[in-house]
């Protein structure tokens, strides 16, 4: 029967290495393994949207862990009802023996499937929100320590303060003084303001 693959990663900086030896030891052809560089918050990936349409019923589907399948906990529980029941396929999570459904088929078995497979996607998403908290809480010490996120600041030219002082006294126009600014006016006016703040006018 044939056997495929899924791998995903966050961001296309992360490294897929690990999921790949795993893939090659469980006898995973190299062209039927589905790769997405792309957030687990939800499916909408395109390989795995793929790979979804190419499963056939009695194949089987290897991922290493529950949380490269996803980080959703209700998604997971759909997406893994879809593949089993609706599909007919079969899903070995590599890092969890218990959530391989070739295995323990009857009551027992797809009880603790369900059990165990419930609380992996609890962790998957809790795991998704403690990474954001860790992200914001990075952010906002970095904050507070000076460091500054996004474009750096591009300084005011030269001939700036001269042509708000003679906007603000009414000598030319806002147009007329973003234009000598090279700048458009919707620029000059915000510029305009934090100057003002900054410079105390």
């Amino acid at each position: 029967m044939p056997i495929y693959g899924y791998i995903r990663v966050s961001t296309k900086e992360q490294n897929e290495d690990r999921q790949l030896i795993a893939m090659r030891e469980s006898g995973v052809p190299e062209e039927n393994i589905f790769m997405d560089k792309q957030s687990g918050k939800d499916f909408n990936r395109p390989n795995y949207k793929r790979l979804l349409r190419k499963l056939r019923r009695e194949d089987v589907l290897y991922v290493k862990s529950i949380d490269r399948l996803g980080r959703n906990y209700e998604e997971i529980q759909q997406q893994w009802r879809v593949i089993t029941k609706d599909k007919g396929v079969d899903i070995c999570i590599i890092d969890m023996p218990l959530l391989d459904t070739r295995r323990g088929k009857d009551l027992v078995g797809t009880f603790l499937s369900d059990v165990v497979l419930q609380v992996l996607s609890f962790v998957a998403e809790n795991e998704r929100t403690n990474i954001r908290q860790r992200q914001a809480e990075g952010i906002a010490a970095a904050k507070l320590k000076g460091v500054k996120f996004g474009r750096p600041e591009i300084p005011l030219p030269e001939n700036f303060s001269c042509n708000y002082q003679r906007w603000r006294a009414g000598e030319i126009t806002g147009s007329a003084a973003a234009k000598a600014c090279n700048m458009p006016l919707s620029t000059f006016r915000y510029k305009a303001e934090i100057y003002k703040k900054s410079a105390n006018f």
